[in-house]
């Protein structure tokens, strides 16, 4: 059964109401995602309002929760008439246009912001959201095994990335996490390389950044490797094993009650000490959930605390431009104060196809 969290941020934001219309907040509240209505809760629960598009979906997932769901009109003025009888009434400043902020301001109302309550509670996530991302990494490791064979050469980046999404949601995801980055060769060097129509040719590297959703959930994995070994790779390896220890490093020295910036220096630290400082050109990790970035951010000086519950990505990485690039990422949560994967059926050591 869905787990929803409206008594969570109700009691977190201190507001007589909580007024949420974010497409993905108002799925943290309820489990249930739509399009349009808005979600209000107040001391006497939780009520979604939506139009019949969704009802009948709602009330069959919604059943048995806190959450109640009444029908509305798409272009009625139902949600000034239910706040006028609040004083402070909570919103997410960082999700709503002026235009909304504006309109309820003019009614009296003083607003309140739960972006906070939000940020907060969503970054410790209960059993039911674990279950889905966990879910979620074994459908996205499962797709990436399945691929492997699948590879010839001669397919373009696109060709990968399609099948790879193919496999996944024929294993049960709904969809992407975000867009599949295939990087062939030297376009690995770019972290974030729009998957296009290079063509795979043997020796070249391969990585791959990809996740799936399972119930909104997201998985995010990252696996570098070779498409046969011409014999060139000799700086390449050397690399892909600091990267690996940084990686694993990671996992065996961060703890909760680390802060974001504790962990990234445990395998910025590391890379340092074995020459590739400078080629670890973004953060180790962000959080992920709902969103594939999300609170909490593990990245150089950040203060974010990391607790039990967290989940977020251990991605050290190494480019150099123009010549190759290294990602190894695993989805990771905090339990009993140390990492625990989610990643255990890819992988991590250097594969050779």
């Amino acid at each position: 059964m869905v787990e929803t969290n409206g008594k969570k941020i109700f009691d977190a934001v201190g507001a007589d109401a909580v007024f949420t219309t974010c497409e993905y907040l108002k799925r943290y509240i309820t489990g249930f995602l739509t399009e349009g209505g808005f979600v209000l809760t107040d001391k006497d629960g939780t009520t979604l309002y939506t139009d019949a598009r969704y009802t009948e979906a709602a009330e069959k997932l919604l059943k048995g929760t806190e959450v109640r769901v009444r029908e509305m009109d798409r272009f009625s003025n139902t949600p000034a008439e239910l706040l006028k009888k609040y004083k402070t009434v909570g919103i997410a400043f960082e999700e709503t246009f002026y235009p909304e902020y504006k309109k309820l301001s003019d009614m009296g109302l003083t607003l309140v912001d739960s972006s906070p309550a939000f940020r907060r509670c969503m970054a410790i996530k209960n059993e039911w959201e674990l279950k889905n991302i966990a879910r979620a990494c074994d459908i996205a490791e499962e797709g990436f095994l399945k691929l492997l064979p699948e590879i010839k050469e001669g397919m373009t980046e696109s060709e990968v990335a399609a099948l790879l999404e193919y496999n996944m949601r024929t294993l049960g995801a709904y969809s992407t996490s975000f867009d599949t980055i295939v990087a062939f060769g030297a376009h690995a060097a770019v972290p974030h390389h729009v998957t296009g129509d290079t063509k795979l040719r043997f020796g070249d590297e391969i990585l791959i950044d990809f996740g799936c959703k399972v119930d909104g959930y997201c998985s995010d994995i990252t696996r570098t490797f070779l498409f046969g070994d011409d014999g060139k790779h000799a700086e390449f390896k050397k690399a892909y094993a600091a990267v690996l220890a940084a990686h694993e490093l990671v996992k065996e020295n961060l703890k909760a009650g680390m802060t974001g910036g504790d962990g990234d220096a445990i395998a910025r630290n590391y890379l340092e000490s074995k020459g590739y400082g400078k080629y670890f050109t973004h953060s180790l990790g962000h959080g992920i959930g709902l969103n594939i970035h999300e609170f909490p951010f593990v990245r150089k000086g950040g203060q974010d605390v990391l607790e039990n519950g967290m989940v977020f990505s251990d991605e050290p990485g190494v480019y150099l431009a123009g010549e190759y690039g290294i990602r190894i990422e695993d989805t990771i949560t905090l339990k009993g104060g140390s990492v625990v994967s989610f990643m255990h059926k890819t992988d991590r050591n250097l594969v050779i196809l």
